[in-house]
C-alpha cells in the first residue's frame, strides 16, 4: 500500500456518509472518534475515508482546515501499516472531537491508538 491519500480514497458520496453515520460503529480515542462501516467499493482499495471538525469548537474556517490537514496527513502516513493485511472494504469517517489545538505529533499518537482499537474490534 501506498503512502498516498488520492481522490479514489476519499468518502465523497452523500448517501454512503449517511449510511456511516446511521448504521457505523465507532471507535474513540480521544480527540478522535472513528466511525466505520464495511462496504463493497468498484475500485480495487481498501478504505475510503472522510475527515471532519466541527463548526461549533472551531469558529474560523482557518482552524478547522489546519486541524483537517493535520488528520490527513496523520491518516496518510499510518494506514500501510494498519491496512496492508485487510482483505475487506471499509468506509471511515474520522472525527476531531477536542476542544483544544493539536499539532501533528499529538493527532498521529492518538491516529495509531485509534487503528490498534479499530483492529482489535473487527478481530
Amino acid at each position: 500500500m501506498k503512502f498516498t491519500y488520492n481522490k479514489k480514497e476519499k468518502v465523497k458520496s452523500k448517501k454512503l456518509i449517511e449510511q456511516l453515520f446511521t448504521e457505523g460503529q465507532s471507535v474513540s480515542a480521544y480527540p478522535l472518534r472513528l466511525v466505520y462501516i464495511q462496504t463493497a467499493f468498484n475500485e480495487p482499495i481498501v478504505a475510503k475515508t472522510g475527515v471532519s471538525v466541527s463548526k461549533r469548537q472551531f469558529k474560523t474556517a482557518v482552524a478547522r482546515n489546519r486541524i483537517k490537514r493535520l488528520m490527513r496527513e496523520a491518516y496518510r502516513l499510518n494506514k500501510a501499516s494498519y491496512f496492508n493485511n485487510i482483505s475487506t472494504q471499509y468506509a471511515f469517517m474520522i472525527l476531531y472531537i477536542g476542544k483544544e489545538k493539536p499539532t501533528l505529533n499529538q493527532i498521529e499518537n492518538r491516529m495509531q491508538h485509534l487503528f490498534n482499537k479499530f483492529k482489535n474490534q473487527v478481530s
